[in-house]
């Protein structure tokens, strides 16, 4: 009698695993670290992936923020709680920044990351920081003209994300008050251009495990890990602090928001993980905007939200744009008095906003604050230019999950968070279909109303 046959057991190569976007970026990742420290010549020349992959994704990102917010306007039907989504999401961006410039400064004064290195100014090489400080800080009524667009199709082609965000809330607003009934057949049309962005960023996003490998190659080849080493104390101060602060946003989602925010982690790992691999968090614009929809957030909170808080809520830069100067004081024996240190907060709070995606923006940042404050050299800031690079994945994962908080909050202050959805959605229910293609057939309507009557346990 021949026994019967055991099934195999799958093995890697049939098995479902190694198709998880999660998977094939985590192994992307760990082949970039290892391609760019054995061979660190060969990983800086992959620089060219990273850069063409987040290229392809800065791509969508204008008409994407266009169509999510017109179409998530219209669906509100109501000009003036857009206002109120709007007027809500600032007052948390400066009351969220506030605190992380504060509470940097603090762990600065704790930690002393610059304490007895006894730098000599006058030794530092400055030309490196001249490359990346070439643009200027904007005054702040440069700033807010910067944000009205003198022409549309100039927003668009430079993928100015405030333009396009502050022509979008009109052009829905105008929608809205016109009738939905005359600009049925336009949102219809905007409804269906949605939709074929959404299946480009679904391609895209097959190449995401080759954009990490290269950008995660070029950071170690180009900076290699013998920086970790000279700046040690202040990369261990800077990642600390972002881990309490990471803490504090666990207890905000919680509090205000009834989010479990470990869940909305797991959820949305794929993401944290691509931000982590490109050093960007653009890279991950597009699907971390579809998945807060997906998991209850209206689409036109959603659409105003994170656009902006890309600008005003860095949460993770303005951690260590505050122990940086705490760092560069202690580093040149300078004594911060407690009315300095305000006057410090007060001139990043200025100077930090609006400087995502721009060159050398840190730099440009820490160069005004030196410069205001005139308590050391405006060429010390060339002191950090080792260990910036290696902040980017601290600054990077606290900014992208500090504007993920404000949704969900800003969200369930305007009553617009879906709690039955957003529980759905963390469980893995309702996501057969890919993230990227869900957002255009949700019900709003029921979704608000679903939301208004759920109450927080």
């Amino acid at each position: 009698m021949t026994e019967p046959i055991s099934p195999k057991r799958p093995t890697f190569l049939h098995s479902k695993i190694y198709k998880s976007l999660f998977v094939q970026l985590l192994i992307a990742v760990i082949l970039g670290v290892v391609v760019g420290y054995v061979w660190p010549d060969v990983g800086a020349a992959f620089k060219v992936l990273g850069d063409g992959f987040i290229r392809l994704i800065k791509m969508i990102i204008a008409p994407l923020i266009f169509l999510v917010i017109v179409t998530g306007i219209a669906r509100i039907s109501d000009v003036k709680a857009v206002g109120r989504v709007g007027v809500k999401a600032l007052a948390y961006f400066l009351a969220a920044s506030s605190f992380a410039l504060l509470f940097g400064m603090v762990v600065g004064n704790v930690v002393r990351p610059g304490a007895g290195l006894n730098i000599d100014p006058s030794g530092l090489d400055t030309s490196d920081l001249d490359a990346k400080t070439s643009a200027e800080v904007a005054s702040p009524a440069e700033f807010i003209l910067n944000i009205i667009p003198v022409s549309v199709f100039d927003a668009f082609a430079s993928n100015s994300l405030l333009q396009v965000l502050f022509f979008s809330v009109f052009f829905g607003a105008a929608a809205v008050v016109i009738g939905r009934e005359t600009c049925e057949p336009v949102l219809r049309v905007m409804e269906g251009t949605l939709e074929i962005i959404f299946k480009v960023m679904s391609w895209i996003m097959r190449l995401a495990p080759i954009g990490a490998f290269g950008a995660m190659a070029f950071i170690i080849g180009q900076y290699g890990l013998s920086t970790l080493g000279t700046y040690a104390k202040l990369i261990a101060a800077c990642y600390g602090a972002a881990l309490l602060f990471i803490g504090v946003l666990f207890v905000i989602a919680r509090v205000f928001a009834g989010v479990p925010l470990w869940q909305f982690i797991k959820y949305t790992r794929e993401e944290f993980l691509l931000a982590l691999g490109t050093a960007s968090t653009e890279s991950v614009m597009p699907r971390i905007m579809t998945k807060l929809t997906n998991a209850g957030c209206s689409r036109a909170t959603t659409g105003l939200v994170i656009p902006t808080g890309y600008s005003f809520n860095l949460d993770g830069a303005a951690i260590y744009l505050s122990i940086s100067v705490v760092f560069l004081a202690q580093a040149f024996n300078i004594d911060l008095s407690f009315e300095q240190q305000l006057g410090a907060l007060g001139i990043l709070l200025l100077t930090s906003k609006g400087m995502a995606g721009v060159p050398g923006s840190s730099f440009l940042a820490l160069s005004a604050t030196a410069a205001a404050l005139g308590l050391f050299p405006v060429a010390g800031v060339a002191l950090l230019l080792g260990a910036d690079r290696l902040m980017d994945s601290m600054r990077v994962v606290v900014n992208l999950l500090g504007n993920c908080v404000a949704t969900f909050v800003v969200a369930k202050w305007e009553g617009q968070l879906d709690r039955q959805a957003m529980l759905e959605a963390f469980a893995g229910h309702g996501t057969a279909v890919p993230a990227g293609l869900a957002l255009h057939t949700e019900e709003e309507p029921a979704a608000a109303e679903r939301a208004s009557s759920a109450k927080l346990p």
